[in-house]
């Protein structure tokens, strides 16, 4: 849908309600109440773009030369939130918490970046410990492309939230070049290396003289170059590598790895309980102590079964291929048996009590992989949210409790927005005058894009829009959940490209009543007073807490509308916050000019009042470029 360029005032408000009628908009002259304030230049320049953000009040250093990066000052309210993936562990292990992890490969295109990613939110939702992501030589994994395994293991940490754990193999690369991925891995926030020696070029495995001929090579160079930095993974083979000279030749590398420095074991995928077993009395027998971390392969295609167990050089059990060469050629039906066999190997494992975690081969598809965890009861339904807002697993970021209310519907562009920050707001967000924020260059970026390709968009918002009553009806659909006038759902929209928050279900009609008039809301939240931090609709925290909101609401709406607006404002004096801006920076409030405004707080036993979410003009200025759906309409905010 092509956008002209707006003349926009997003106007931010927190309002009692929201029954304003269209027909209280005249066509007077828009005017200023002699009351309230009007200021074209509230805000100081940014320093720059995207450079290091303000010193927040409470804050301590996020700079990943810091020697504790990872680690939180002050009690937080998700004490894995804060600690090392081996930290993590051993937590789990001490309360017997099972855990699942996910393996990803980067894809070819791309789309199929952006549909990975998507698939990174969905998988993410479940609750797996970490994720990690493989690395091919071929296609150029330490670089800057979007489908490199570099930029897909960072996104994943970064914008999704994951801890994830970067491959990394030593193969035909020098020292430098290893060297150089791994400062690379840590300026992106990935604290978590598996180490691989990696395949040969051709048939036969050549040392390069030099160079680092096996992951022990690397597991030395990572603790010589980077100290304790990185938690080391190894690979671990159940029944030998298939070029060690032996079973017991190839336990005997396994425990140089360990004793190099490698923290965990996840091992090669293998289809019957007792391999496992056997291969972790024999690691203990030889003084292999630490996590060993079976890997699951849920057969769901023939094809991709031969092709694996191709490369891994394994060997399937005569019984598996006995159930599976009769219904090669019906994918439902083989990977209807994946799901049983991987079940029941799993439920094997686990009773055991020699299993800490289970470590998922998706091959990037989620339905098998989900469908599993869900009958083990490892998959999360409805996991509980830390924060209102959707975290961020970068090390700086680890610290960070308090962000402005404007990008509840966008927090990738926010994370990308303040990415060269040094230090992040930690208890509250302060008094600063110039939040460096950074610009929207690269909106192209494959983890900003909209999850739904252009097609789609086009059958939920119209292939032509032929009036502002047009625009108001692709509002009033993503708010309903009814089909448009060509029978397709409208679930996302320019300015939200996730489904509608549960919350706002307690305000739904009073929104579809507003949009329906040319009131486009893009971003709100009810007044809550007190609910248990367990709600399922507005909790978020530890359990035992209470959750409060002030009401909030952030919507386009026309010049002659914001007009009677703020004439009706004027009956609620301060009571009501707002603010208007346009795009040329000329905006309207009677908030005081620099001071946040706390939206979202909880009281939680033995910690103090949690504010994570504010309103700061400051920081509203930096927001409001984002268009509106018309150049005769102008956005507003209401606190």
């Amino acid at each position: 849908m092509d956008r002209p360029k707006p003349k926009v005032f997003p106007v931010g408000h927190c309002c009692p309600s929201l029954g304003m009628r269209a027909s209280e908009a005249g066509s007077r002259r828009f005017s200023v109440p002699p009351s309230i304030s009007r200021n074209s230049a509230m805000v100081n320049e940014p320093r720059g773009n995207g450079g290091p953000g303000p010193r927040w009040e409470g804050s301590s250093s996020g700079s990943e030369s810091s020697k504790d990066s990872s680690r939180c000052s002050t009690p937080g309210l998700d004490p894995e939130r804060c600690e090392r993936l081996r930290e993590k562990m051993k937590r789990r292990m001490d309360s017997g918490d099972k855990w699942f992890s996910l393996e990803f490969f980067p894809p070819r295109t791309a789309q199929g970046a952006v549909n990975l990613i998507s698939r990174f939110d969905r998988m993410g939702a479940g609750g797996p410990l970490f994720v990690d992501v493989t690395w091919h030589p071929a296609g150029d994994p330490g670089s800057d492309k979007e489908t490199s395994s570099m930029v897909i293991a960072s996104t994943a940490v970064n914008y999704c939230g994951l801890e994830t754990i970067l491959h990394m193999t030593c193969c035909h690369q020098s020292r430098e070049e290893i060297t150089g991925h791994l400062h690379k891995a840590k300026q992106l926030g990935l604290k978590n290396i598996l180490a691989l020696r990696g395949d040969p070029i051709g048939d036969q495995w050549e040392e390069e003289e030099g160079g680092f001929n096996y992951a022990t090579d690397l597991v030395k160079h990572i603790r010589n170059e980077f100290g304790d930095y990185f938690d080391v993974c190894v690979a671990g083979y159940p029944k030998g590598h298939p070029e060690a000279e032996s079973f017991e030749a190839d336990l005997k590398h396994l425990k140089e790895k360990v004793a190099a420095g490698a923290d965990f074991i996840i091992t090669q995928l293998f289809f019957e309980a007792d391999t496992f077993f056997h291969f972790v009395k024999a690691c203990s027998e030889i003084g292999i102590t630490c996590p060993i971390l079976p890997g699951i392969f849920p057969i769901q295609g023939y094809h991709s079964l031969r092709q694996l167990v191709k490369l891994s050089k394994l060997e399937v059990p005569q019984q598996i291929k006995d159930v599976i060469e009769p219904i090669k050629d019906n994918d439902a039906a083989i990977r209807n048996y994946g799901i049983e066999q991987a079940v029941s190997l799993c439920q094997e494992l686990l009773a055991s009590g020699l299993v800490p975690g289970l470590h998922f081969y998706t091959l990037n598809r989620e339905v098998a992989t989900i469908e599993v965890l869900k009958r083990l009861g490892l998959w999360i339904e409805d996991p509980r949210r830390p924060l209102p807002w959707a975290l961020s697993a970068h090390p700086k970021r680890r610290e960070e409790d308090v962000r402005p209310i404007f990008w509840a519907s966008r927090p990738k562009s926010y994370i990308y927005r303040t990415q060269e920050w040094d230090e992040f707001p930690n208890g509250r967000w302060g008094n600063s005058s110039s939040p460096a924020f950074g610009e929207l260059k690269d909106y192209y970026l494959f983890y900003l894009k909209s999850k739904s390709p252009k097609e789609e968009l086009l059958k939920m918002w119209g292939a032509e829009l032929t009036s502002e009553e047009s625009v108001f009806q692709v509002f009033a659909h993503y708010l309903s959940g009814e089909p448009n006038q060509n029978g397709y759902k409208v679930t996302c929209l320019p300015w939200n490209d996730e489904p509608l928050a549960a919350e706002t279900s307690l305000m739904k009609e009073e929104l579809l009543r507003v949009n329906r008039r040319g009131i486009l809301t893009i971003n709100s939240q009810p007044n809550i007073n007190g609910k248990p931090s367990s709600d399922p609709i507005v909790g978020w925290g530890p359990s035992g807490g209470y959750v409060f909101q002030k009401a909030y609401l952030e919507f386009f709406t026309s010049r002659e509308t914001v007009e009677a607006l703020l004439q009706v404002l004027k009956k609620y004096e301060l009571r009501v916050n707002y603010h208007i801006v346009d795009v040329k920076g000329e905006n309207i409030t009677n908030a005081p000019e620099l001071q946040p405004n706390a939206v979202t707080w909880g009281i939680f036993p033995g910690r103090e009042i949690i504010q994570p979410t504010v309103v700061d003009p400051v920081s509203f200025m930096f927001w409001k470029p984002w268009p509106p759906p018309s150049d005769t309409m102008m956005a507003a905010r209401l606190v």
